[in-house]
Parts: C-alpha cells; structure tokens; sequence
C-alpha cells in the first residue's frame, strides 16, 4: 500500500480513480492489527488503488472528511465518495472485506 504524500494528490486520486484510502497512524495497535491482513485484501480487491493516509500527519483532510476514529476506509469511484467504514473500532477482515464488496464501482 502505498502512502499519501499530499492533500493534492487526494483529491487527484479521489477524482480520477477507483480508490479506498486507509486512514492510520503509527501510534495506533488497531491499525497495527490490520497491516499484516492488507496486502491479502489489497490483492482480493485489486480494482482499487489502496493508500494509506497518516492521521497526524493529514489531520486537516481527516477532519475535512469527517474522520474521527482510525482505522477507518474511505473509498472513491467516479469522482464521488462510494461508501465509508469509519469508527475507531478495530476492524476484522471480513468486515473491510464485506464493506469493499458493497462499494459501487
């Protein structure tokens, strides 16, 4: 998975691509959990372009997208926003996997 280097290239990818956007942070052991479970999923899924997004590092994008929690998944197609798996939660694998199955394309 790749990492988010800009807001810029957010809104880029978002506008232009098939893509679902991770959002992390190094501190955080429910995100920690997830990493090793990624490239599986990433595979499963590879119509979509997977970014990691850092929290701290992005906290004016999270707070824009209403991000409050991580991990949470935020996922684009068309332009548009496609679907959300946001809380502070930890996610299991089939749960990301069951919420990137339902996204519209």
């Amino acid at each position: 998975m790749r990492d988010l280097t800009s807001t810029e290239e957010f809104h880029e990818l978002a506008a232009n691509s098939p893509v679902v956007f991770m959002f992390t942070a190094g501190w955080c052991p429910d995100c920690r959990v997830i990493d090793p479970i990624m490239p599986e999923v990433e595979s499963t899924f590879s119509d979509y372009t997977f970014v990691s997004v850092n929290r701290d590092a992005f906290l004016d994008l999270c707070i824009e997208k209403d991000i409050y929690g991580i991990p949470s998944f935020l996922a684009y197609a068309n332009g548009s926003e496609s679907g959300r798996l946001v809380s502070k939660d930890r996610k299991t694998q089939e749960e990301i996997e069951a919420f990137l199955s339902n996204l519209s394309k």
